[in-house]
């Protein structure tokens, strides 16, 4: 008898746990979107064009209730009528009907208020923002644990590249040791086409812009800050520290010369803007610069707009990961990913989340940041110095004071007048070594230039 009540009561609850879950799934998931630019509209595209596969991986519909755009007029062929479109973020956020919000704004404000707001009122959140999230990340993510909530980011590093989840889920059962990054699709075609063509940078900067992959205003770009806020977001990921912005030994491209970008060629080196990070000993390095990668290598191969983020872990080794890092639809692939991943929780009702970072936000740590005066690597040089003889020997003395040995030495052509480049390639040298080096170097009256040198990353 006990049996057959058992048996009676587990059908009846397994029937009522059906009935919720057929209730649950046939209601549409709500989204409200702040932000309706070149991303904002990408994300409408692919609900809309997508909506019926979309559907079927999930159970249940994706809804666009609402959209927040100051200037966003109405868009019939998109689904984009009067009665959705709204002006202010914050009457958005605060709405009843919306369960998720995507935040493409942009910038620190309106996007870091909206965002806690929207956590505040029980809605999980999806955004592309990686400057707010380097600098706001711990208070929106410690807001989203409070109130076990989602905050998807996958859009903010490396456009649709799933390096986020990667990290987070795929690689967590390994320790990870380096991460090596191009994720600024501006700054990588820039120097493709300075290698391929040997123009300069301010000509090239100027094809990117007519092609619309340079903005007007290309500072965050071109000066390494862009790819400064996505190494924050890895670091975290990837080693559980959190980190700032200007915390990051951050260089542009906008000083490389093609004549640089040749000899590296010539040495059997490709030259990209890399950020770094690396663990040594519970010290972070985290570094944003132009970098010689062997030609070789995997990073070396990549060209264009494209992204890659390279990683050694410990136990799998190597691995790379590859593809568009911008664009409208590359970005957006990424934040409909993160809707539908939110959306199935929402569904089930699982309302407690793993930590968006791969670690709880309380357990994050601060480290140290190893200055960049500390770091070891080699060195690629060059001087301009004047043609006559013992100038080789006259710095070659210098470098050797400072504990710098020269692995090899391209000396071009004897010139008529002026000065001839003179190119080292250095082992192995600690940086503040070489800057008091090359300051003493500049001081000879036979060097007709400020000394130029470029890191080399040879063991990836």
């Amino acid at each position: 008898m006990k049996a057959l009540l058992y048996k009676s009561a587990t059908k009846q609850i397994t029937g009522e746990a059906k009935a919720l879950a057929f209730e649950s799934f046939s209601r549409p998931v709500r989204i409200g979107l702040l932000g309706c630019g070149t991303v904002g509209t990408g994300v409408v595209k692919l609900l809309r064009k997508n909506a019926d596969l979309l559907a079927r991986k999930l159970g249940a519909p994706l809804k666009l209730v609402a959209v927040a755009d100051r200037s966003l007029k109405p868009q019939p062929e998109l689904g984009l009528t009067s009665s959705i479109i709204i002006r202010d973020p914050l009457e958005l956020v605060a709405r009843d009907d919306i369960d998720i919000v995507v935040e493409l704004l942009g910038g620190r404000e309106p996007a870091r208020t909206a965002i806690l707001k929207a956590l505040a009122s029980g809605k999980d959140v999806v955004t592309a923002n990686k400057a707010l999230l380097a600098e706001d990340g711990e208070r929106i993510f410690r807001a989203a644990a409070e109130h076990q909530l989602a905050v998807g980011f996958e859009a903010s590093v490396g456009g649709g590249v799933p390096i986020i989840r990667t990290l987070r889920e795929a690689l967590a059962g390994d320790r990870q040791r380096a991460v090596y990054g191009i994720v600024n699709g501006t700054c990588n075609y820039i120097l493709t086409r300075m290698s391929e063509e040997g123009k300069e940078f301010s000509e090239v900067l100027k094809q990117a812009q007519r092609q619309g992959l340079a903005e007007a205003d290309p500072t965050l770009d071109v000066e390494g800050h862009d790819a400064a806020h996505k190494l924050c977001i890895l670091v975290t990921l990837a080693f559980g520290v959190l980190l700032k912005p200007k915390q990051v030994y951050t260089q542009g491209i906008t000083a490389l010369e093609p004549q640089d970008i040749a000899c590296a060629r010539e040495l059997g080196f490709a030259v990209k803007l890399l950020a770094i990070a690396k663990e040594d000993n519970g010290a972070i390095e985290a570094r944003v610069h132009p970098t010689m990668t062997p030609v070789s290598h995997l990073l070396s191969s990549v060209k264009g707009a494209f992204n890659a983020i390279y990683i050694q872990s410990e136990a799998l080794g190597s691995s790379m990961y590859f593809g568009l890092g911008a664009g409208q639809m590359p970005t957006a692939s990424a934040v409909v990913a993160d809707i539908l991943e939110i959306a199935r929780r929402r569904l089930t009702a699982t309302r407690l989340v793993a930590s968006p970072l791969g670690y709880p936000v309380q357990t994050l740590r601060a480290a140290p940041v190893k200055p960049i005066e500390e770091i070891v690597c080699q060195y690629y040089l060059r001087f301009m110095a004047a043609d006559q003889p013992g100038v080789l020997g006259k710095i070659a003395s210098i470098l050797g004071r400072h504990r710098i040995s020269i692995a090899s030495v391209i000396q071009r052509e004897r010139a008529t007048v002026g000065a001839v480049p003179v190119i080292m390639r250095t082992h192995e040298a600690r940086e503040k070594n070489l800057r008091m080096a090359l300051r003493e170097i500049q001081r000879l009256s036979v060097v007709k230039a400020p000394p130029v040198f470029i890191r080399i990353e040879e063991n990836l």
